[in-house]
């Protein structure tokens, strides 16, 4: 028996010799050095496999591909996400042509160095106007959100933090970190109409060099710094037991008493008998019944912009004037960008190409109302249009393009047709045959709420028969300069009654004139 102690461990192992084995020809060496061996010590782990097998055990262990998948289908879903990878795909196939052509990887597919050149300024004017419509759609949120931070207010703060601030809760000195992260982004948005200046006002063999790199570094650095520093500054971070003495306390105030409020605005729609919550909302009228509300219609013709603007910030989806901006950007700047990109190219057939992408890129605009609309009838429960390949977002897409009057009208009309509470609509106070209330006129000092409908409660109580003998101390004395008249004659006939209790009307007879 033979021990040894390898590691720590004891292992013990038997040499056997053959008995015909002559002592020169024993190999001990071999012998020792398998008995030896750690591998009994070893003998339960898994045995050793290639690179190759290994990393795709790791994949398969840390990556569920099918919740992957599952969450990349969800997203590209979104209209939003889809025009955002298009702007992805476009900025990444430009770039990787502008760079093949500059470093001269595609001098054997392109010998002549005037085509290298018109590839190069093709790209390059692409490129520019992409980044240009990206800060142009971005900038007047950019503004809006510049404009809440100099004016503070505590829903303005609130705003912020939600955009800015990790979890949406406060941070130390955060409007000072906020501004140095909205100002760097405004940065971005000059550096890149700079350039864009650059680009379109110069011809490539004019162009400054040093003025375009200026601007491109800026362009590129600004935004990136952003990001760093929203990360690594307090907005980054979290601060649990740290409040706001000035801010957060009357913020949560606030906020509790607008809950409340709210509560209270919820529940008395709950109650009322003429306000309820709409759990299945219709929209009001078709999407061509123009004809329902015609001044709705020709403001949605004539002032689109305004009146989508205006609409939305009604349902809740953000500043009116934001809208309007952004909404005119994506229907107009395209067509500005793309059409003065092509004055700098020679080539003919390149800027016929930018013209007409231009003209599609603003008609392609009005995908804007689309996606709103998209949102207005998820969050309201609106009913979907399925006529389009049974997706209800294609149709409202394919609404808003091929007629956005009609689809602006539309939405405007259903929301006049609803009160909005807590996000949900609400029928608004009619009376039984769906007619608004009548308001008492003035001079009727508004002690009795007639309404449009003589079959309403009203007409049928049994107190509205003494109306013309109970009257006000007012009333009494503004009555005094008429003559007498039977009253009393007029009061019995018109409350007197049938055998089954109905109502008989006055007989004319009996009411005399003086």
């Amino acid at each position: 028996m033979v021990s040894n102690s390898i590691g720590g461990g004891l292992a013990e192992a038997q040499v056997q010799i053959p008995s015909n084995a002559t002592p020169g020809g024993y190999k001990a060496n071999d012998d020792l050095r398998i008995s030896l061996s750690p591998k009994p010590l070893l003998s339960d782990e898994t045995p050793v496999v290639g690179f190759r097998e290994r990393f795709s055990g790791i994949l398969a262990q840390k990556v569920n591909w099918a919740t992957l998948r599952k969450i990349c289908n969800e997203w590209i879903k979104c209209p939003l996400n889809m025009v955002l990878l298009l702007w992805i795909i476009c900025v990444a196939v430009s770039g990787a042509i502008l760079f093949l052509v500059m470093t001269g990887m595609l001098n054997h597919a392109i010998p002549k160095k005037s085509q290298r050149n018109s590839w190069f300024e093709i790209n390059n004017q692409i490129l520019n106007a992409l980044f240009t419509l990206m800060c142009l759609y971005q900038h007047p949120k950019r503004f809006h959100h510049l404009i809440l931070l100099c004016r503070w207010k505590p829903k303005d703060v609130t705003t912020l933090r939600k955009v800015y601030c990790k979890n949406g809760t406060y941070k130390p000195r955060e409007r000072f970190h906020m501004m140095v992260v909205i100002v760097l982004l405004h940065v971005n948005c000059f550096a890149q109409y700079a350039l864009c200046g650059l680009n379109l006002g110069y011809k490539r063999s004019e162009r400054p060099a040093i003025g375009v790199g200026i601007c491109l570094s800026i362009a590129i650095a600004a935004p990136a710094i952003a990001g760093v520093y929203s990360i690594v500054s307090p907005l980054g971070k979290d601060y649990d037991s740290e409040v706001d003495p000035e801010a957060q306390d009357q913020i949560l105030i606030n906020g509790s008493n607008r809950r409340l409020s709210s509560e209270k605005r919820f529940s008395f729609a709950s109650r009322n008998q003429n306000t309820t919550i709409e759990y299945s909302p219709v929209w009001k009228g078709g999407l061509f019944d123009l004809w329902d509300n015609i001044v709705v219609a020709y403001l949605s013709l004539f002032f689109t912009f305004c009146v989508f603007g205006w609409n939305m910030e009604r349902l809740g989806f953000g500043n009116m004037y934001v809208h309007i901006a952004t909404f005119i950007l994506i229907c107009s700047a395209p067509f500005w960008i793309f059409n003065l990109a092509a004055v700098n190219i020679d080539n003919e057939t390149a800027r016929e190409v930018l013209v007409l992408t231009g003209v599609m890129l603003c008609v392609f605009g009005l995908l804007y109302g689309g996606y709103w609309r998209i949102q207005m009838r998820k969050r309201f429960n609106l009913p979907p249009n399925n006529s389009c390949c049974g997706s209800p977002a294609i149709a409202d897409c394919a609404q808003w393009l091929f007629c956005c009057w009609c689809s602006l009208a539309q939405e405007v009309r259903t929301t006049d047709y609803y009160d909005i509470v807590e996000d949900k609509f609400c029928r608004k106070k009619t009376d039984e045959n769906s007619q608004p209330t009548l308001t008492p006129l003035p001079r009727e000092e508004g002690s009795v709420p007639f309404r449009s409908s003589p079959t309403s409660l009203l007409w049928n109580k049994p107190g509205l028969s003494t109306l013309g003998a109970e009257k006000s101390p007012s009333s009494s004395t503004k009555d005094q300069f008429i003559p007498d008249r039977r009253l009393p004659e007029a009061k019995e006939e018109y409350s007197s009654r049938d055998a089954d209790d109905c109502m008989k009307p006055p007989i004319w007879p009996s009411i005399q004139r003086e």
